[in-house]
């Protein structure tokens, strides 16, 4: 390999590299999220790593629902708007040293979207959520009144079960 293409070669890792770093991927077998899963989103639980469970347990305290919250908004509304026409093309045909040139009319078609008035939709301003209050979070006497979003499925096995009642599940995330 000649020393111009090793340069280039060179050059295209380490672009790539940066490329995937900046991304959030992981160059060299770097681990941004480090050795144990740890690195999440404030709010969040971490997932759990192997050997470790994410799941929480503790004494049932209340539950909660929050419904979807909508609002009326508007935006602008699109429509298709088309341009057709007609251009003339010129060919040409070469044999030996005679030129053939004759010209033929097409016709084209351009469609565009543009704006024309306004339309109303629904926009979602929060997510449909459920979450579950603990005491004694793992064990933890002073880990009281945590609450906890959990799937739609452990929600409804927690109203099902009366206050004080020992709960294991594991959350999709902290607070509510």
């Amino acid at each position: 390999m000649t020393t111009p293409q090793r340069l280039i070669r060179a050059a295209l890792t380490a672009i790539l590299a940066a490329g995937l770093s900046a991304c959030g991927g992981t160059a060299a077998g770097h681990d941004p999220a480090g050795p144990k899963g740890h690195g999440t989103a404030h709010g969040q639980t971490a997932p759990a790593a192997p050997g470790h469970s994410a799941s929480v347990t503790g004494l049932r305290e209340g539950v909660r629902h929050f419904s979807p919250k909508t609002v009326r908004a508007t935006r602008p509304h699109l429509v298709n708007k088309c341009t057709t026409g007609t251009k003339r093309v010129r060919h040409t045909k070469r044999s030996g040293r005679t030129k053939h040139t004759w010209y033929t009319t097409e016709h084209y078609r351009n469609c565009h979207k543009v704006r024309k008035g306004k339309e109303s939709y629904r926009r979602l301003v929060r997510r449909e959520k459920w979450c579950v209050r603990l005491d004694d979070v793992n064990g933890v006497k002073s880990e009281d009144a945590r609450w906890f979003r959990v799937p739609r499925t452990v929600y409804t096995r927690a109203l099902g079960t009366d206050s004080h009642n020992r709960m294991t599940f594991t959350p999709l995330g902290r607070g509510c």
